[in-house]
């Protein structure tokens, strides 16, 4: 049976297609595309690790370095640090889709694939050292793509399924950004940039220990054994409590060693006794929301403490 042709003069027409809304659809495809590779990087840690790089600079400058300086050695720590996340994501791809903090993560969702994600990661860890090494110095270069490698091979794909000392240890690798801010401007490390650097170790557990333990069903479904996914909540609060007060301690040990004024000094006792505080409640009320006050309060912590090193450092020097 053939086919009759519309006549003419037919109401009925071919839709032509409307070129504005097809360049309209693509735009937005090309903007929904970006938007997942920039999710792979995780922007919301780099901000983290960006607050804990510029201020070690300006110590060890005794006074604002640089503007190039410090905008090369930050997009440098941006983009190894967004390289390292998103390999991390490639890596747990398998566990993120089973919790549900993580079940929207790109690679999940399949917004990218597996494979241009890893390829992805693995270009801005190449530009990140290239890009350091040659606008920075060779040292910074190596102390960020050295952080990636610890964070991928021993965090990542050894302790965080493995041991319920993943984020202890593992933390290290959060702690690399106050050596390379340090290292951007004296192309050397002591023992300053190394209290910093003990600080943010001691900092990373009961930050992270907090949000999991709001999200410990979340671990359990995934078989991550994250501490407070196969020990107590008071345990959990224990151990907290222990690592908080370590980090005070190092807080107050910096004002000697990194030669700071009374208004970082100050800052590290308010904040400090603050954060102990906290991690006290957690451990006397052992309730989730106490766990997430002082989980969202470790932030303002790290962002108001090493603020006022910029700040200490201005007063003192004027520059």
């Amino acid at each position: 049976m053939g086919l009759t042709p519309l006549p003419t003069h037919s109401r009925y027409r071919v839709a032509e297609p409307d070129s504005a809304s097809g360049l309209n659809l693509r735009a937005r495809h090309v903007w929904r595309v970006c938007g997942a590779y920039i999710a792979l990087t995780k922007p919301r840690i780099i901000e983290l690790l960006l607050i804990t790089t510029v201020p070690p600079m300006v110590v060890a400058n005794r006074g604002i370095p640089g503007v190039w300086l410090m905008v090369a050695t930050v997009i440098g720590g941006t983009l190894a640090a967004g390289g390292a996340n998103a390999i991390n994501m490639y890596v747990d791809r398998d566990i993120d889709r089973l919790m549900e903090r993580t079940k929207n993560r790109p690679l999940v969702t399949g917004e990218i694939r597996a494979n241009k994600a890893l390829v992805f990661a693995i270009a801005l860890e190449v530009v990140a050292f290239v890009w350091l090494w040659g606008f920075v110095n060779l040292l910074s270069a190596t102390l960020a793509v050295s952080a990636t490698a610890f964070y991928v091979f021993v965090y990542t794909l050894w302790l965080k399924r493995n041991s319920p000392s993943n984020i202890v240890i593992g933390g290290a690798a959060g702690a690399v950004p106050v050596l390379v801010g340090w290292a951007a401007v004296t192309n050397t490390l002591g023992w300053a940039p190394l209290v910093l650097f003990g600080l943010i170790f001691y900092w990373t557990p009961p930050h992270f220990w907090a949000l999991a333990i709001r999200y410990r069903d979340d671990y359990l479904a995934a078989g991550v054994p994250m501490l407070p996914a196969v020990a107590s909540t008071r345990t959990t609060a224990q151990r907290m409590v222990a690592y908080t007060v370590v980090l005070w301690a190092l807080s107050l040990v910096f004002a000697p060693v990194g030669d700071m004024g009374f208004i970082y000094l100050g800052s590290a006792i308010g904040l400090g006794a603050v954060f102990c505080y906290m991690a006290v409640q957690v451990l006397r009320t052992q309730a989730e929301v106490w766990a997430m006050r002082l989980f969202s309060y470790s932030i303002t912590y790290i962002t108001l403490l090493f603020g006022s090193m910029v700040v200490d450092q201005v007063v003192r020097t004027g520059a």
